[in-house]
């Protein structure tokens, strides 16, 4: 686990160095999920920067994660967007796996985006679909926050009461069902990983409360809150989860799916974004 002096100095060297590629300050960040990538390739005047260009950036080894930060328009907004993130799984700790969440909000980012490829729980979803994310269980068995509190990005103990933001939660179940769409929301389960889980975990997660599963998200989220960032997660069902439908999962066919709905995920955030204050709002 990493000293506050040293997160702090590497914090700092890699805002130092992207600083220097910004326009202005963001008005939020967004990070992508699996296969989710292509939204990048709908910001206008965008400024790509390899992960490896940035000083003390962790880099992703998972299918489906490019390794670039895109900053330019989402639409109205002035945005840094992560095409591709970290796991746990990948044998990051949870400093590597929240770096980026961190270096948005000492970038002075306010508002974050959360994406994810998902497994789906609930019988009710469909493959493709965008589900609105209302909560989540962290099964990861690790906070993000263990260990000293760095006092400068946030507090002990913060309040999780509303980790997504119920105002921005309900502008993006508008604009679903404007855009012809299932406007629903669900429970998102985050679990280590890198195997599928197992039909038994299956009805296991159901039992708890779990809508969706998946193996990323609720640090950056943790994370998010911490800082003080208001957040909106957004849920692609790339499949229904393991014995739900008689067949195995691939990472292929949660690529495929997420790549097919690349489209929708961009229309959506590109009406939520377009409202004056671009979703989020005061509790």
């Amino acid at each position: 686990m990493l000293t506050e002096e040293k997160i702090t100095a590497r914090l700092n060297v890699a805002r130092s160095s992207v600083e220097k590629k910004l326009a202005r300050t963001p008005d939020l960040g967004v990070i992508l999920g699996s296969g989710l990538g292509k939204f990048v390739e709908n910001m206008t005047e965008r400024t790509i920067i390899p992960y490896e260009d940035i000083p003390g950036f962790p880099l992703p080894t998972a299918p489906g994660h490019k390794g670039n930060l895109a900053l330019g328009n989402c639409g109205p907004k002035y945005a840094m967007v992560m095409q591709g993130r970290l796991h746990y799984y990948e044998g990051y700790d949870m400093e590597e796996v929240t770096f980026p969440a961190r270096l948005m909000e000492v970038l002075g980012v306010k508002k974050l985006i959360v994406t994810n490829a998902a497994g789906g729980i609930n019988e009710s979803y469909k493959p493709g679909q965008l589900v609105i994310m209302r909560d989540h269980i962290n099964l990861l068995g690790v906070n993000p926050l263990r260990g000293r509190n760095l006092d400068f990005l946030g507090p002990r103990f913060p309040d999780m009461t509303y980790a997504y933001d119920k105002n921005w939660r309900a502008e993006a179940l508008a604009v679903l069902k404007e855009m012809g769409r299932q406007g629903q929301e669900g429970v998102y389960a985050a679990v280590p990983g890198p195997s599928f889980e197992t039909p038994a975990e299956i009805r296991y997660l159901r039992a708890i409360g779990a809508d969706l599963v998946g193996m990323s998200t609720v640090p950056e989220v943790i994370v998010a809150n911490h800082g003080g960032m208001k957040v909106l997660g957004i849920s692609c069902v790339t499949n229904m989860a393991a014995g739900v439908l008689e067949r195995k999962l691939t990472m292929e066919e949660v690529l495929e799916t997420s790549a097919r709905a690349a489209g929708d995920l961009y229309a959506l955030l590109s009406a939520v974004l377009a409202r004056p204050d671009g979703g989020a709002a005061e509790h």
